[in-house]
């Protein structure tokens, strides 16, 4: 632990405060209401802003928490020592910035789309956990992922399915998970990435 606190700092702060912060909620979940994000409260009142922060850093429950720090701690922290190796201790500010700023625009098209309806909520850091990942996949597209731990499969497959499956699910919306905010994170991941280092597109090319 201490030696990931000096190779990888911001995951390791990601990593702490987002447990914390969800078992906190799941034993006072009176704080809900105030830390999951609520399109209808943001567009009517500036100070509730904070939601599309908040919301990244608790879960529904711990199942919820479990695969998305599973995920985040074996694709998070290797990227951050990815950005380092590329940047050096500027890498640490790119992958908080990647971290941060996906997880407010995966919510921007969910915070307009439901601005008038009073009862949708969602939460979790889905939308910076997919940007995470596939910007893990630009460097390593054939690494292999155990997709539900189980189904061996390579990363840039598991890429084009997730996308489709996404784009279907969120034009169904019958699940309430908001696939919105897992496909535009894992785009903005990709963006973010290729401006911070535009020679990646090509490299994820060349490992094929």
């Amino acid at each position: 632990m201490i030696q990931n606190l000096y190779n990888t700092p911001v995951a390791s702060i990601i990593f702490v405060l987002t447990l914390a912060c969800s078992i906190f909620v799941f034993s006072n979940p009176q704080w809900y209401g105030k830390l999951m994000l609520h399109p209808y409260s943001i567009f009517r009142d500036r100070s509730r802003y904070y939601m599309v922060l908040s919301s990244g850093l608790i879960h529904k429950d711990w199942m919820h928490l479990l695969f998305n720090m599973v995920t985040f701690y074996y694709f998070g922290f290797p990227l951050e020592e990815m950005f380092v190796q590329f940047s050096g201790p500027l890498g640490h500010l790119y992958f908080a910035l990647l971290y941060l700023v996906s997880m407010v625009l995966s919510d921007i098209p969910t915070i307009i789309q439901q601005k008038n309806n009073p009862g949708y909520y969602s939460l979790g850091a889905s939308g910076s956990i997919c940007a995470v990942l596939f910007s893990f996949i630009l460097f390593e597209p054939k690494v292999e992922l155990g997709v539900f731990m189980i189904i061996p499969m390579p990363a840039y497959l598991f890429a084009v399915l997730f996308v489709g499956y996404s784009i279907w699910a969120a034009k169904k919306s019958a699940d309430g998970i908001n696939h919105d905010a897992h496909l535009f994170g894992a785009l903005t991941g990709v963006v973010l990435t290729l401006l911070a280092y535009p020679w990646a597109f090509s490299h994820f090319l060349s490992r094929f």
